[in-house]
């Protein structure tokens, strides 16, 4: 395939991801269940040439920006509140998963090398960050749940990664050590820790020195990139790098980035990362031609593979649950016998963080880079994507029930000292202070009294908003309700004046600017 014509297939597979998304929205489905399944669907239209993914390319270009974007996005203060869970999900699970996979496989394939069984278990262990993310937007969770998983979908890969490469290599040399294995496992996330905190640091230096929004945003967006392939370049975990030069950045974003760098970075970053995420699920679904190929044809697999596919589909399904439930046992006992603060989290919780392992790119990317003489390749290969879509269609479109029947809502506490209201109090206090010592002259004139007036009553009227929340919701809602009304007229006023000739587009783009950011401001109030 030429260079035009591989173009030319990228802008049908932008095409298809708008049409697939729309569809998805229309039938009320997970974006990444249509995605899935319509990329399975055009893997065999007449004429189109087959795809095949570099495993090795699909984990650059795909997994630091989404894992960067995670660590991003992620709330820091609750990650290391709860990053024992985390680390239990991330390293815990894995580990566990894969040696209860393991061990089938040995049951169901006893000619398949307890290498190649550990093989399998580690390409299909770690719950994929994608995935988690494609679920989380369309669910509303209890905020401990929510960090558990999104904790958890930044850290498996790497326990997924260093498992797999060990069982590679016990594969090809006859021979492993746990205890080797653990302790380069610890070097490899250390390493990438001091990897991940070098960018990080680097990075907030160079952004102080940048006096450019759009350099700004090349410098944050190459950043994750950098960390990754830094990372693996002096073979440390690329994952844990990305991940902690991503959560540096987050924390400092506040005071080395500009409103406007920021406004224009999210909107940028925000499509950008769509666009990734589901362009993984397209070629998930359009690497189902070469697979089918491999085992004969769709009657081939389901005689030979449909047993074996099911049976380690509910394996990990199963061995999620007994971890998960079992540590959620442990919690229980410990704070009952005074050993651990942390409560468990009841059985309606425990199942939906069970429920929600959906495995994705990693385990089709892992199953992939294996090498073509390893044993059992073709069926570890079939087996990682049956997981996938197993996965993907039946955990990602019925969590939403699950959740329904657990019960749950996303208003649970956090026991922060402060409510959004009471932080917003305290800023407008000082704000008005501010404006207050600045609205004299050196002769003790007062020079700016709109400004002081406007200043003393938001901070008299938030102050007494946070004491009585419950009352102004309503009276809070129609009274931005009409600010959006406004908005609109003003907007359709606009535009009329621009479109007889009235108004120029400069002034256009400026007015507008102003009305957009009135109008996302009033959205953002009434949330």
């Amino acid at each position: 395939m030429d260079g035009t014509h591989l173009f030319e297939l990228v802008i049908a597979m932008f095409l298809a991801i708008i049409a697939l998304h729309y569809l998805a929205h229309r039938l009320g489905l997970p974006p990444s269940v249509a995605l899935l399944t319509g990329g399975a669907a055009l893997a065999f239209v007449p004429g189109l040439p087959a795809i095949e993914v570099d495993p090795e390319l699909v984990l650059v270009i795909f997994l630091p920006p989404l894992l960067f974007d995670g660590a991003w996005s992620i709330a820091v203060d609750r990650l290391k509140r709860h990053m024992f869970g985390i680390a239990s999900l991330a390293v815990g699970a894995v580990f566990f998963t894969t040696v209860v996979v393991a061990v089938v496989t040995h049951v169901l394939m006893p000619s398949l090398p307890w290498a190649g069984c550990a093989a399998l278990g580690a390409i299909v262990s770690p719950p994929d960050a994608v995935s988690a993310r494609a679920i989380l937007e369309r669910v509303n969770l209890p905020r401990r749940l929510q960090i558990l998983l999104e904790g958890e979908s930044l850290l498996n890969d790497a326990s997924g990664l260093v498992l797999f490469r060990f069982a590679v290599a016990a594969a090809t040399t006859g021979a492993f050590s746990a205890t080797n294995a653990a302790g380069t496992f610890i070097l490899l996330a250390a390493g990438g820790a001091i990897v991940g905190c070098v960018v990080g640091y680097a990075w907030v230096k160079l952004v102080r020195k940048l006096h450019d929004d759009y350099l700004m945003i090349a410098a944050t967006t190459l950043m994750c990139w950098i960390a990754y392939l830094l990372g693996e370049q002096l073979h440390v975990s690329g994952v844990i790098a990305t991940v902690t030069a991503g959560l540096i950045a987050s924390w400092h974003q506040h005071t080395v980035m500009s409103a406007a760098t920021r406004m224009r970075g999210t909107s940028f970053w925000t499509v950008l990362v769509f666009l990734m995420e589901a362009m993984v699920f397209i070629l998930i679904g359009l690497s189902l031609r070469d697979i089918v190929e491999r085992g004969g044809g769709f009657g081939a697999l389901l005689e030979t593979m449909a047993l074996p596919a099911l049976a380690i589909l509910v394996t990990i399904v199963v061995a999620r649950f007994v971890w998960i439930f079992a540590s959620d046992v442990a919690i229980e006992l410990a704070h009952r016998t005074g050993l651990a603060r942390s409560v468990p989290m009841g059985t309606g919780a425990a199942t939906v963080l069970s429920w929600a392992g959906v495995r994705g790119v990693v385990t089709l990317a892992l199953a992939l880079s294996l090498p073509d003489a390893f044993p059992g390749r073709d069926f570890i290969l079939v087996i990682a994507f049956a997981v996938i879509m197993g996965t993907v269609l039946l955990q990602g479109t019925t969590l939403g029930a699950v959740i329904s029947w657990a019960g749950l809502r996303g208003t649970e506490a956090e026991g922060a000292p402060m409510t959004m209201s009471q932080a917003e109090a305290a800023m407008a206090q000082v704000q008005f202070a501010k404006v207050k010592s600045l609205a004299f002259d050196t002769d003790g004139n007062l020079i700016h009294p709109q400004l002081l007036r406007r200043y003393e009553h938001r901070a008299t009227a938030i102050i007494d908003y946070a004491q009585r929340t419950e009352d102004y919701v309503p009276m809070l809602h129609a009274h931005f309700d009409v600010v959006l009304e406004a908005v609109a007229v003003g907007r359709t006023e606009l535009i009329r004046l621009h479109r007889a000739g009235q108004i120029d587009d400069e002034t256009l783009r400026e007015l507008e600017r102003d009305l957009d950011l009135e109008e996302l401001s009033a959205i953002s109030a009434k949330a």
